[in-house]
């Protein structure tokens, strides 16, 4: 469904972002983009996103070529800004409408003007969206009043109303807390949509996906396999950065060891 090849990107400036990565995925895949902050992760899923063209490789998405002319011209005009969306990091970058209302039909209305859907069906899917997402009590409200949780629960709202078939995440948990973040991890294995989902956080990746890419602090891809594995190979998270090293105590001993905690 979704094949990279060769990716290389940089920086303006010439600060390598992306070095020379590939990787497929199959349709219905739940991929876990590993690495640590810097490493290249938001910039990749921007260019399966179609939102920046890399300097050097190729996207493709079912067979078509992903860049920013491309995903506006045939065959991938038509589908593709529903068929593939991304969740931002920062979900405030995503809002822009007077309320919440506005921010879930955007999409659905864009899409009406093309192929009719009437303004019922586009309510109907709003107001199921919100209730989905326990939004439904704010849809009056300018979504920039609300906590960042509930704005990314917003976001994630005006991306599933368009039904898309590839959904791209950004480190989805980073604005959650604990409640909201393992409802998201359950809601998430509900959805039958290939996902790719970027994290730093070691254990959430066993609980968003088997599949493990890693991206290493020099912006290669080490890794691509089972995440079990990964965990058991202390070099490859050395490389990719993470895991770390600092002292504690157990009674009167004090020793240092590689520890694979997460971090904000």
């Amino acid at each position: 469904m979704i094949s990279v090849a060769g990716v290389t990107h940089s920086h303006d400036g010439g600060r390598a972002v992306l070095d020379d990565v590939s990787f497929e995925v199959e349709r219905g895949e739940r991929v876990v983009l590993l690495g640590c902050n810097g490493c290249g992760k938001t910039t990749l899923l921007r260019i399966l996103n179609g939102l920046v063209d890399a300097d050097a490789g190729t996207v493709r998405y079912e067979g078509s070529l992903v860049t920013r002319r491309s995903v506006k011209r045939p065959p991938l005009r038509e589908g593709f800004r529903r068929d593939v969306v991304l969740l931002f990091q920062n979900p405030e970058a995503m809002i822009f409408n007077p309320t919440v209302y506005d921010e879930i039909a955007f999409g659905p209305r864009q899409l009406a003007a093309r192929n009719g859907a009437s303004d019922g069906d586009i309510d109907a899917s709003v107001r199921r969206w919100a209730e989905t997402f326990d939004v439904a009590r704010h849809l009056e409200r300018p979504a920039f009043e609300l906590s960042k949780g509930e704005i990314q629960k917003v976001c994630l709202a005006s991306l599933l109303v368009l039904e898309p078939r590839v959904l791209l995440l950004d480190e989805p948990t980073a604005s959650l807390d604990p409640r909201s973040t393992g409802w998201l991890v359950d809601f998430l294995h509900e959805l039958d949509l290939t996902m790719i989902i970027a994290t730093h956080n070691l254990s959430m990746a066993r609980e968003l996906g088997r599949r493990t890419l890693v991206l290493s602090e020099a912006h290669r891809l080490i890794f691509d396999g089972d995440v079990d594995a990964l965990l058991a190979d202390v070099g490859k998270l050395r490389e990719a950065n993470l895991v770390h090293v600092h002292r504690h105590e157990h009674g009167d001993v004090e020793h240092r060891h590689y520890h694979t905690h997460d971090w904000d």
